[in-house]
């Protein structure tokens, strides 16, 4: 029997949130390919205009009073955010090398090394099964990278490698950032994310190529969009959808961001992955949400706490989604 209090359309509210957060999110590899900007420009930008929209909304809100910050908070918070901004670069640039479908599947690992890590750095229990399922996702990431002899043998495109390196790289950056994010509790995953977006703007400051937005002209509007849709808006509807949701549902629903992600890059670029590539998407996905769901291999629910879901790279969120999910991107994937 179910303990979940929650209203119904409380929680039907949460769930269309929630699809609205990871369909926008599954968009936003064609904004940032659009905008025809170097990665580390586009994660420059999209600080620096989610720091304005979204700076104003905490201010309209009033959640500069009582802040909850401490010394500590804040410089927990700022370290995350060095991470999930280098997070996005990376994964950004798999994009280019990749494709939107196989860097955002690859990125989709994540659950996996915030897993090891809370293993490695605060002796969080491994269990069998979250072992069983760390070797499904493995076998999962081998078929959805479509690697080759040729590939390994250097007469392939070394490129593709190279975005796959990206890929993987940008998920364990965005696990390193979760486990330390997570320790900053009582302020609200707003501030945090704010806090991550100010530090990403003087941080990629040295990285950005100002010289290359000349003659951007239109252009400007993609990165103007990942500003505010894919950061601001896109943030505010995540957290929102924390509070009213069970860890089930969340878990479930943010499997939407791939989905949409391969359907947009499909739609738009004619990308599609091979069938070998598509028998390692579901592997990917039944070890995530067994992990995260805590299930085992013999039917019964693993005692273990789940480890969350993944979505779109964000800056992870603080102790109101905290205390759902160990795993949260608070918009900020």
């Amino acid at each position: 029997m179910s303990t979940d209090t929650r209203p119904a359309n409380t929680e039907t509210k949460g769930a269309i949130e929630l699809t609205l957060a990871m369909v926008l999110s599954g968009t936003l590899g064609v904004f940032v390919i659009e905008s025809g900007a170097s990665p580390f420009n586009v994660v420059f930008f999209r600080c620096l205009f989610g720091t304005a929209t979204l700076g104003l909304y905490c201010l309209a809100r009033g959640f500069f009073r009582n802040h909850g910050f401490t010394p500590k908070k804040l410089g927990l918070a700022a370290l995350g955010g060095v991470f999930i901004v280098f997070n996005w670069a990376f994964l950004f640039e798999s994009y280019e090398d990749t494709s939107i479908s196989v860097a955002t599947v690859v990125y989709h690992t994540q659950p996996f090394y915030v897993m090891l890590l809370g293993a490695v750095l605060f002796r969080d229990k491994l269990t069998a099964a979250k072992f069983g399922w760390l070797g499904v996702a493995f076998v999962g990431l081998i078929l959805v990278a479509g690697v080759s002899a040729s590939d390994l043998t250097g007469s392939g495109d070394s490129a593709y490698l190279e975005g796959l390196g990206y890929a993987l790289l940008a998920a364990v950056f965005y696990g390193i950032s979760t486990v330390v994010t997570k320790r900053v509790t009582g302020v609200r995953p707003h501030l945090v994310a704010l806090v991550q977006l100010v530090l990403g703007v003087f941080l990629l400051l040295p990285f950005t190529q100002l010289g290359e937005m000349k003659g951007l002209g239109g252009d400007w509007g993609w990165l103007v969009g990942l500003g505010v849709i894919h950061t601001c808006v896109m943030y505010v509807l995540m957290y929102s959808a924390y509070q009213k949701l069970p860890t089930p549902k969340i878990a479930v629903l943010a499997f939407v961001y791939p989905a949409v992600a391969m359907l947009m890059d499909w739609a738009v670029y004619g990308h599609s992955v091979t069938l070998l590539q598509a028998l390692g998407i579901p592997l990917i996905v039944a070890a995530s949400l067994g992990v995260n769901l805590g299930w085992s291999f013999t039917g019964r629910r693993s005692p273990a706490a789940p480890v969350a879901p993944v979505e779109e790279p964000a800056p992870a969120a603080g102790a109101a989604a905290a205390s759902k999910t160990e795993i949260t991107t608070g918009g900020t994937r």
